[in-house]
């Protein structure tokens, strides 16, 4: 009797056409059975939203593809819920283009629709490649790395409640040199408001910063990438600060 093939949700923040996500899904191709569900368009530093104050709608793209006009998490929310028929294996968000690590995990809409997973009991990772406007992007080494990832969370099974952040350098597969089990780091934006003055003499503003700054943490995120190792984070979705709680209890207000 033939073994049912895993099935895998695939989704991102870039929307269904962008590179990363085509990239991802014909790696994942090999793993398991793979339904795409993404969102119209880019939802970058879309968090953890969901769509709350007009309908959503979804149409078919192709064979296993769907788009929503919608956040990340709407759209593993509608997955879930009514698109695939039966509940994911595996969630894989990505793969960005663009790192999503240290704090970007709390604006990423990659990262948060792999916590939606998570926060539904699925086994959920997100996959992002550290590659910026005008590098090339080798989405190869990514989905190549995220498909025996994926072998091996579906094999092991992450504990109820966790999602594995993934960054991987910008580099071809044979320049990489190997991968590390971090924390998350810090980053050091420097200037994020960037004040302009428009043809009518109005000041406007854009939240910038350099990106590619990252303190020396030991064991974190950023550190891995600069030596050239894929890091992956095991972040929680339960936020409770269990010490902090026990501590407090003993207040008096």
């Amino acid at each position: 009797m033939s073994r049912t093939r895993p099935l895998i949700l695939v989704s991102n923040d870039d929307g269904f056409r962008a590179d990363g996500i085509l990239a991802l899904t014909e790696s994942l191709q090999r793993v398991g059975r793979v339904v795409v569900v993404a969102p119209d368009d880019e939802q970058s530093a879309s968090s953890h939203s969901l769509t709350l104050h007009r309908p959503l709608r979804v149409h078919r793209q192709g064979e296993g593809v769907f788009s929503v006009n919608g956040t990340p998490t709407d759209c593993i929310t509608l997955a879930v819920h009514t698109i695939l028929g039966r509940r994911p294996d595996l969630i894989v968000s990505g793969i960005n283009r663009g790192a999503n690590l240290c704090d970007d995990v709390h604006y990423s809409g990659t990262v948060s629709a792999a916590v939606e997973g998570a926060l539904m009991g699925i086994p959920s990772i997100a996959v992002s490649l550290v590659a910026y406007g005008e590098d090339f992007p080798y989405y190869a080494t990514a989905s190549g790395f995220a498909a025996r990832l994926s072998r091996r969370v579906m094999k092991e099974r992450l504990p109820l409640g966790f999602v594995l952040n993934v960054n991987v350098p910008n580099l071809p597969e044979s320049k990489v040199r190997g991968h590390e089990f971090t924390r998350l780091g810090k980053r050091d934006f420097g200037d994020v408001i960037v004040e302009k003055i428009d043809p009518r003499g109005r000041k406007y503003y854009w939240i910038a910063g350099n990106e590619r700054r990252f303190r020396n943490v030991p064991g974190s995120d950023g550190n891995a990438l600069k030596a050239r190792k894929v890091a992956i984070t095991p972040l929680q979705v339960d936020l409770t600060h269990y010490p902090l709680l026990e501590s407090m209890r003993g207040w008096k207000l």
